[in-house]
Parts: C-alpha cells; structure tokens; sequence
C-alpha cells in the first residue's frame, strides 16, 4: 500500500495504523520433532533411580531418567546429551530457519510503522496472549474509559467474548482498513440468548459442552447473529470453560458469542496477575454502566431475539468428527460411528470403504519393531490449539489421567506422532509444578512448541513406514487432537478422519490406538501383568482436577511468563531488519513478493461493471472450507507450487507449507484450490482438479485458470451452502481474485468470507431461498452474463444470464452502503488508498 501511495504521487509514511495494533507471531512453528531420543543416552542404566532431575532442554533424559517424584541433584548423565536437542528448541530453530526472511519482513514492520506491538514467534497463540494478558475489559485513554472491543485477523478472536470483551473475526484485508481508521459496517445483527441450566456432570469436560453446543447452535442457525450466554448454569463455568465455548462461535457460525463481566471475570483478572487498581477500575465503570452481571439474577435478564436452552447435566463425554467441528459423536457411539462412516457412500460421514476392504491389516515395521495398520487407527494424536490449552481444568485433567496411566501401566504405540503444544507459557509453569510433565512424556506428549501447530495444519511429516502403510492399504487412518477445526485435508493429507476431542481423551485415544473402540465395554489397554484397565478407571473428576488447579494455578506463573513476552528471544532479536520507511523487495525472494493487487489501481474510480460471457472454474457442493479453498498445509511435490518452486532451485525438502509462503502471491495463487479434498463436479472425485470447458481438457486449478486468463475468459465460482466457512482466510479471496474470479454464486455465504470477497472486489451473489444449481438445473457448462446497474443497491436482485436463453434472479450480497463503496473502489484496500491521497 505504501508503494502503491507513492507511485501515485501521494506520501506513504500515511498508510500507519492508527489504532492500537497487536500482531502475534503463532502459525510458523510446525511439528517437525516430537519425541527426542539420546543416542548416547537410549541404552544407558537409569542414573537417578527414578528420581534425578534433569537440565532443561534435554527431554530424552526426562523420558530416560523416569522420575517420580522430581528432585534435585541433576542427572549425573546429562553430559552424555550432547546429541540430544528437546524437541521444542529443534522446533523452533527449524521454525527460524524456515522462516528468517518473514520474519525480517514482520520486524521491518515494527520499525516502520507506528502503534504496532509484535509479540515474538515462541510466545503463544494469539488469543491465549490476548485472554491472559493483552485484554483490558475496559480501556483507558485521554482521560475516557469505554468497554473493551477488538476485531482480530483469525475467526477464533471470539475467545475473548469469555471474559467479557466484544470482539470478532474479519479478515485481514478488512482489519487492514481498520488499522488505517475504517469503521466496520454490518447489519444489526439478531441477539440468540442461550441459557445455561443446570449443573455439570463430574466427568464432563469444557470441551464436551462447547462440542454440545456446536452442534446445537448449528442446528438452530446463528450464521451473521450475536449469541449471548446467560442463565444460572454460567455462574458454575470458569472463564477458561466461557473462553473454550467462545472459541468456537465460528465453528456454530455466529459473529460472536458473548459472556458478560461478572465476579469470575474480575477473579481471573487477578488469577492472571493484572494490576489491582485497574480491576478495580474495571468493576467500578461496569456497575455504573450497567455492564455488570449477576447471572442468578433472573431481573438482570436481557431481552434477545430468540432464547434456545441447554442444561449442562444433559452433557456428556463426545467428540466431533471426521470431517466437520459440527458433526458430534457420543463417546459411547464412536466405535459404531466410525464403521457407519467406512460404510457410507457420500457425504461428511463417509468414506465408502468395500465390505471385503474393511478389515484390511497392513504389516510394517517402525524402528526395527513390527506392527500393523487398519481402519481407524489413530497416527497423530495432538493435544494442540487455544481452545482448550487455555484452560487449566482439561489440561491439567489430561495430566492427571497421563499419570494414572503411566501407573497402571500403559503405553502409546511409538509409531503414533503425539504432542503437547501449548498457547502459552504458563501451561508449561502448572504443568511442571503440578508433577505431571514426566506422564505426559512418558506417554510422548513432549511440549513441541508455543503455537497454533496441528491445529492448523502445521502437523508435520509422519514417519516414512507409517506413511507408506497408509497409502498401501489405502485406509482411512485418525488424527485426533484438541483443536477446533477437522476440516478435510487440513489436519494431515493422510488422515482421512480427524477428530475434536478434550486433551484428556486425545491419551485416551492415543493409548487404545484406534478411534474403532468402545470405552464402556472394551478395555483402553492391558497393564504389564495382563489386566485389563478401563478408561473409568484412570479417567479424574472434576473436583480432582479443580483441587489441583486451585493449587498450582496461581498469578505469579502469569506475571513471571508475560513479564518477558515482548523481550523476544535470541534468534528473534539478532534478526537485523531494514529502517527504509518502503521494503526493500528482493527479486529472489520465494517467500515475501510484492503483489499485483495495487498495480493497475488508478486514482480515479473505474466505472461499474458486470459480468458477460463467463464460465464457471469450478463447480462445488456444501461446506465447502477456506481450507479447500486456500490449503496452509504442505506443498504437493507434484502441484502447480512446486512447479514453481522447483523453477526457482528449490527441492522439495524446501518447499515447506502454503502457510509459510502465504507472503509470495505467485504461491499462494497456485496454491488456490489445491486443497486434494477438493470436491469440483466437473471432476466427480476428491482432486485439485478442474475441466476446461472448451477442450474438455482435466487440468490443476491453477492451470487451467492462467488458459482462461489467456484466452480473456472471465471467471466465476458455482458454489452450494456455507461457502467460505472455516477460517479468516484472506488468500481464500484474494487468491481467487488472482485466478481471474470475477463472481462467486452460492446458496449461502460464511461471514467473514463473504466480507473478504467484497474486500477484494469480487461479486458475491446468493441463489433465492429454496434454489440452488441443482434445482435450476444448471451444469456448469454454461456461459453466465450479469448486469450491475450504475445506481447499485445493497441487497438488491439481479438477472442472471445464461447462455441458450435461460435465467434466473439472485441475490446481490452487498450487504451495507459501504460494502457498495469498496466495490466501486475495485476493492476496500484500493478504497482506503484513494481516501488517503484525497487527505
């Protein structure tokens, strides 16, 4: 932007945020090393007797030294470790070494730019940083105090709604425009009021309730509506439980859903050591305002649109999966589940594997042991992502459960890539004081890294037996992990069926090894002297896990972790960026490139235009995800990207993810629509492929884009319902906009999607109520042609023409008079360039 404000003779150093602007670095980090392993130290005698404590940063010694309990002195054979590197530190160098150039790009910014605060790669995942310490409840400046609002770059910024803030999800093309002083417009949304009643089962989790409700709001249909929890259940949840359930309003679909401030908010605010004075403060303007709840108090009841109710003692111990956060599956149900979804044809339950395939076992051999694979067995098991790292009951419950096993005996099969990666630092302080590190390690959830990690994708490679055994016997192989998205393709190309669950029952499915188990009539394992050991048997209450937490979850671990965050660490603050006020951009660079978005912009408005004689790039079903539509996951060696790639030198061991590159456009334009889950119609199976029309030819996405592009065919996008859900992806717009996509035409829209395309000045049309492709009965093959009148109107219809003569109404989703705006302007960054050369 700054470039394109000179070219056009204006002053660049006036594209500056003017609002506060915090940007954490979390989506870099991957899980390249799980469980380190000392050559030096694998055959050595155990040098503490069980009980020696170790140096930090040698995690084969912690898993060697087996010590219960910790105490001094250290390991006698720590000397022996040279070899050995956690795999947290290997992590994260790889992490820099991937990675230096974007983040040189990102410490530029800093430097050039005013209000930025960076909070360094290593630190935590954004919305965690943000509920333990970046949140203010209610600001203060100029002498004005106001309530506390944000809007942040991921749909999961709705966490902070659990503490009593206002904030959403926009994409980052519409949050640049708000760091540069746009208002946001949205149509008033409806208020759903969702009562909690009620009191929760004991060997429920925060986890099992935020997958009940889900499902639930899914069902009752909250897309583009604010939801509001109240009642006499919210009083019972902590706000770790409220900020889990806030989490995942993207994944029920509404803009946020909000918990007000009542007495647990301004407890948490001194569990995680903010100042005293300003909590006070904080209590003080919400009681005079009105803002302050008692949730047993029906007098303090709002009114909402619509009320929807749920009792909490109705919960009970679920997962979601194996292609939707939305799909919930009782834990008792799994083992039918999963073989009602080996039989189903089509769908998001099905994988239609033949009656005579179901049983398929394929032998492999992993570090020199033997072992076979099936249907349903699980390879990564992920405790992962803010949801639920942020909450100390179902982490330090996984602990607990870790710890009974471990002494009843169990194990995890070495094969399974297991992991811990927390959303912040403090995590790793109860964990550690509590005693339970040394279980989950002996278990293999080493702590990998402080980052989004598999739950965005960023899994990592599996094993090269593991992986050829999967593609041998073609079989439909588990992720399980703590996350909040299992969207198909995202978790790992090679597991099919991926599945949400609390982090205690991710070691429960980890030690059982297969999703395909009943844990009420069939035992997770078999202790070292053949008995059976039950999940009932090693699974903690809640009045366990709370006793634990009450003790070592305390606000001197907050204050020590965060006292240090901004400080960075060493590879962080030997990076030397530039100081020029415009980046300098290396023409060699394969991860940061200037994009074309600017180039042709002019500084007077273009006229209005329509869409005439266009085809169809693809032609989609339901639910198609950002993720389908812009992968952040690993680069296919054989792929349009890696093309690309291989033309600059690289190898495939650099190829590294579509997430790492996102800063280079030729990649991340290749990489549109090279999700291999994609389903597109015109090829009738699970490919990145798409038919050119004309010749007929099956061709990569991307490819056959750059013919229409040559031969000056418009494009368009032919899409069924809740197009865009899933992530605040803006590559997932701006990526087809570089396709030549001029139009998209859908049932329906996910929010921030929607936005996006409109950031980007694509057209987002809606099918009537009740009308679809199929109904219409439309193929795809067609030619389309819209007109847009000049005196545009937002939500107004429009004919669409298709060629042979017929046509058909749709909705012209331009939602607000500014929407409007930003069209005209060819996009909300071009509208935001030209408002600053008019100033």
């Amino acid at each position: 932007m700054r470039d394109a404000v000179k070219r056009l003779g204006g002053d660049p150093e006036k594209i500056n945020p003017v609002c506060p602007s915090d940007l954490v670095i979390d989506h870099s980090v991957q899980v390249d090393v799980t469980r380190s392993i000392c050559s030096n130290l694998k055959n050595a005698p155990n040098p503490g007797g069980g009980r020696a404590k170790v140096m930090d940063g040698c995690q084969t010694c912690l898993e060697m030294c087996y010590r219960l309990p910790i105490h001094d002195p250290v390991c006698p054979f720590h000397h022996l470790a040279s070899d050995c590197a956690s795999a947290l530190g290997k992590n994260q160098e790889i992490e820099f070494e991937r990675n230096k150039e974007r983040f040189l790009f990102l410490k530029w910014g800093a430097k050039a730019l005013k209000n930025m605060l960076i909070v360094p790669p290593g630190s935590g995942i954004v919305h965690q940083v943000n509920l333990e310490y970046l949140a203010r409840v209610v600001f203060s400046t100029d002498g004005m105090l106001y309530p506390d609002s944000l809007v942040g770059t991921d749909s999961h910024t709705t966490m902070i709604n659990g503490l009593g803030v206002v904030g959403w999800g926009v994409g980052g093309i519409e949050a640049e425009a708000v760091m540069l002083g746009q208002p946001i417009s949205m149509v008033l949304p409806k208020v759903v009021g969702y009562k909690l009643v009620g009191a929760m089962n004991p060997l429920a989790t925060s986890t099992d309730v935020v997958l009940t409700i889900t499902k639930h709001l899914r069902q009752v249909g909250v897309v583009g509506k604010f939801v509001e929890f109240f009642g006499p259940g919210v009083s019972q949840l902590s706000i770790a439980d409220r900020a889990t359930i806030a989490n995942m309003c993207p994944e029920y679909g509404a803009t946020v859903g909000f918990f007000p401030v009542d007495d647990n908010s301004l407890q948490y605010l001194k569990q995680t050591g903010r100042d005293a004075n300003k909590i006070d403060m904080v209590e003080a303007y919400l009681k005079a305002n009105n803002l302050f709840r008692d949730f047993t108090n029906k007098d303090q009841d709002p009114e909402f649109s619509e009320i929807v109710e749920l009792d909490l003692s109705t919960v009970k111990s679920c997962v979601s999966g194996p292609k939707r956060p939305h799909d919930k599956v009782m834990v008792s149900d799994m083992k039918q589940d999963f073989q009602n979804c080996l039989d189903n044809k089509v769908g998001f339950k099905g994988f239609h594997i033949p009656k005579d395939k179901q049983s398929t076992k394929v032998p492999f051999v992993y570090d020199n042991q033997e072992y076979t694979m099936t249907h349903g067995d699980v390879v990564i098991a992920a405790i992962t992502s803010c949801t639920n790292t942020s909450n100390p009951s179902v982490m330090l419950g996984a602990g607990i459960l870790a710890k009974k096993a471990v002494e009843a005996g169990l194990s995890v099969k070495p094969y399974i890539k297991t992991s811990l990666s927390p959303g912040s630092g403090v995590v790793t302080y109860y964990l550690q004081d509590s005693g339970v590190i040394p279980y989950l390690e002996k278990l293999g959830f080493y702590i990998v890294g402080y980052g989004c990690m598999t739950c965005i994708g960023n899994s990592g490679p599996l094993d090269d037996s593991v992986a050829e055994t999967i593609e041998k016997g073609d079989l439909v192989v588990c992720g399980v992990l703590s996350g909040n998205r299992n969207f198909e393709g995202r978790i790992h190309p090679l597991t099919r069926a991926n599945y949400l669950a609390s982090p205690p029952l991710v070691i429960a499915y980890a030690i059982a090894g297969t999703v395909s188990i009943d844990f009420e009539t069939e035992p997770i394992g078999q202790s070292p002297e053949g008995k059976d050991v039950f999940l009932r048997d090693i699974w903690p209450t809640r009045e366990e896990i709370q006793e634990v937490e009450r003790q070592y979850v305390i606000p001197a671990m907050f204050k020590e972790v965060y006292a240090k965050i901004e400080e960075g660490n060493e590879r962080w603050n030997k990076l030397e960026a530039p100081d020029s006020k415009l980046y300098p951009w290396d023409e060699k660079s394969t991860y940061i490139k200037s994009p074309p978005f600017f180039e042709k912009m002019e500084r007077d408005l273009p006229p209005v235009k329509g869409v005439t004689s266009a085809r169809p790039l693809l032609f989609l079903g339901d639910s198609v995800t950002t993720d389908h539509i812009s992968p952040a996951g690993s680069i296919a060696r054989n792929s349009p990207a890696a093309r690309y790639l291989s033309s600059r030198g690289l190898v495939p061991r650099e190829f590294n993810s579509y997430g790492s590159r996102r800063g280079n456009d030729a990649i991340m334009a290749r990489g549109t629509f090279a999700n291999i889950r994609l389903l597109n119609k015109f090829i009738g199976k699970a490919a990145p492929k798409t038919v050119h029309i004309p010749s007929s030819d099956t061709m990569d996405v991307f490819d056959a884009a750059e013919r229409y592009r040559q031969e000056g065919t418009p494009l368009i996008i032919i899409a069924g319902k809740d197009y865009g859900s899933g992530s605040s992806r803006d590559w997932a717009a701006k990526g087809p906009w570089m396709q030549g996509i001029k139009l998209v035409i859908a049932e329906s829209y996910e929010r921030i999607h929607r936005s996006n395309l409109v950031g980007m000045g694509i057209i987002p049309l809606q099918f009537l109520p009740g009308e679809g492709a199929e109904s219409l009965e439309l193929t795809g093959k067609e030619l389309y042609s819209i007109d847009l009148p000049e005196d545009l109107q937002a939500g107004q219809r429009v004919t669409v023409q298709v060629d042979g003569g017929k046509t058909f109404e749709a909705i012209l989703r331009f939602d607000t008079d500014v929407e409007l705006t930003y069209f005209r302007n060819g996009g909300i960054l071009n509208y935001m360039i030209r408002r600053m050369l008019e100033s």
